[in-house]
């Protein structure tokens, strides 16, 4: 991720941003050199927002009562459904809370560049965010706060000889504060009643990458070393649960990797190649009694050869295949439910003896550029081996968890580009399509349907400029309705969501040198539509006898606009 960096001389912005619901924001970012070899920047923002609501005017807590309306199980007759009723209408707001904001958020960056010669540089950076009641509706419980701080330094030496054309060194530390709560829903009417699920982690790292040349070969050696600690622990009425109450009991993650690029040029043709070895071992507190969670150790080499052929200036095609691996992390390997059995052990959702998962993928594609327009068409095919699957089947056994491997497919296109159609008027536009399949279904897995694979979409859009001050943006994002998904029932609960179709308008005009203005709408026909679907790994609000989850829709119609001010 490249980030904006500070400028040498003073400038700056102030953005003020005002929408529907009560949406507020405001920003400064300020940046230029301090002396001839010192350079900063200095970004801050506050944004607060209400409740939105969707396309049929249902606000959060309209969405969870429905939620709750369509799932009460009529006539209860026995304990388990009495149960299951008292258990969902507790997920509603408590009146005192209905009508609170959805977020607030605060956020600072800083950057301070030092070039110590010609040829050595010192770039030292903070990011800091303070996210209070933030609201998760379609979930069981809301965060009190959400509170991360990165810090990041790094070195950078050019030239230092035939072998380093530029070394670089980098340190990194970010931590993260994350508690959710069930404080604001009716089941914590009563506060001795309210449970929250207080959650930490912090990820240290180190890089060392080199860089050189050598005939045609542009070539990138180096070493790279994390560590991430994940902990977490069930509190009621701001009181640790009678032990054992971890959910995620001090995990460490270790990592340490070598790796090595290579780029050939030759002629029309270039080669990218790639080779990395991770080393990766996973350990446990071993603190929660009566349950074995066993180390992990994962290792495996990985790499990738990518070809381009510059066919003329207008035209390129590129191709290429590799295989990478994705190690299970402390959630998907020991995380603990907050419910016992009778004996009072806790119940694993994690899997403790999950395989890394490897990704074999194939890509290939083509981009033509013409005097007027632009077109990229790219396919992939991608064979999955220990992909980590949810099955909340497994569930009925307390002693295991509810994670498992399986082999699996995706394969998918994509297609965009852009079309100048007059001097002031152009188009762009792009679409994409996936599948994905699993190589076999099994007691746990009914549904063959990959999960959170999203159906066809297609996004358009037209721009006018009117003049060199003002221009207006017309976007259609739509989506085909979802075909295929798992949609086990009493499994992994993915629902068929409709298609939908929405329209965006937006103008920005600039007055001066100084001023920009932008207003715009978003979902201009209030449209009622919902994009994420309900896979149960997301812990979402459960229901009735088809045990489905909840479904949440997206925003309304929503208006905004922004005021800038540059300096």
């Amino acid at each position: 991720i490249h980030t904006i960096k500070p400028t040498e001389e003073l400038e700056g912005e102030v953005n003020l941003g005002l929408g529907s619901w009560g949406y507020k924001k405001a920003a400064l970012n300020v940046s230029g050199g301090i002396t001839d070899t010192i350079r900063f920047l200095l970004s801050a923002s506050a944004e607060t927002g209400e409740q939105y609501e969707d396309g049929d005017g249902n606000t959060f807590a309209d969405q969870i009562d429905n939620h709750i309306a369509d799932n009460l199980i009529s006539n209860p007759s026995t304990p388990k459904e009495l149960l299951f009723n008292k258990k969902l209408r507790g997920t509603a707001m408590q009146p005192a809370y209905r009508d609170m904001d959805a977020f607030s958020k605060k956020t600072v960056l800083a950057k301070l560049f030092w070039n110590i010669t010609d040829n050595q540089e010192l770039r030292l950076s903070y990011t800091g965010n303070r996210s209070d009641d933030i609201l998760y509706p379609s979930s069981k419980m809301d965060a009190l706060y959400d509170d991360s701080d990165i810090f990041n330094a790094e070195y950078i030496a050019k030239d230092l000889g035939t072998y380093s054309k530029e070394l670089n060194v980098q340190l990194y530390q970010s931590e993260v504060e994350h508690p959710m709560s069930t404080m604001y829903r009716v089941s914590a009417t009563n506060p001795a009643n309210e449970i929250t699920h207080a959650l930490d982690t912090k990820m240290q790292g180190a890089k060392i990458k080199n860089s050189f040349d050598l005939d045609n070969h542009a070539m990138t050696v180096g070493i790279d070393y994390s560590l991430r600690n994940w902990d977490g622990a069930y509190y009621k009425a701001g009181k640790r649960f009678a032990k054992p109450s971890s959910s995620i009991d001090d995990v460490d993650t270790e990592n340490i990797a070598f790796f090595l690029e290579d780029k050939v040029k030759m002629d029309k043709f270039v080669l990218d190649l790639g080779l990395r070895y991770d080393d990766t071992t996973v350990t446990p507190g071993h603190n929660i009694v009566g349950i074995d969670q066993r180390d992990n150790d994962y290792s495996e080499l990985n790499g990738y050869i990518f070809g381009t052929y510059y066919a003329d200036t207008n035209t390129r095609y590129f191709g290429g295949f590799g295989k990478s691996s994705r190690v299970p992390d402390a959630k998907e390997l020991y995380w603990m439910a907050s419910m016992k059995t009778p004996t009072g052990n806790m119940i694993p959702i994690g899997t403790n003896d999950l395989d890394a998962t490897i990704n074999y993928e194939f890509d290939a594609g083509v981009e033509l550029a013409y005097d007027n327009a632009t077109f990229k068409a790219k396919v992939f095919y991608s064979q999955l081996e220990d992909y980590i699957a949810y099955s909340s089947v497994l569930a009925a056994n307390p002693t295991v968890g509810q994670y498992e491997n399986i082999d699996a497919t995706i394969y998918g296109f994509e297609l965009s580009g852009t079309y100048i159609a007059t001097a002031e008027l152009y188009f762009d536009y792009g679409m994409s399509y996936q599948r994905g399949e699993k190589d076999e279904t099994s007691a746990t897995q009914l549904d063959k349907d990959m999960p959170e694979i999203p159906p066809f979409k297609f996004n358009a859009a037209a721009n006018y400029d009117w003049d060199e001050s003002l221009n207006f943006r017309a976007e259609l994002i739509a989506s085909d309705s979802w075909s295929n998904f798992d949609g086990d029932i009493g499994n992994n609960g993915e629902q068929e969501l409709d298609a939908y179709g929405i329209l965006n308008l937006k103008g920005t005009k600039r007055f001066g040198k100084n001023f920009e203005l932008t207003v715009g709408v978003d979902n201009l026909f209030d449209s009622t539509y919902a994009v994420s679907n309900t896979y149960k790994d997301l812990i979402l609000l459960p229901t009735g006898p088809g045990d489905e989850v909840m479904l949440m829709n997206e925003p309304g119609r929503y208006v905004y606009t922004n005021l800038k001010y540059k300096f």
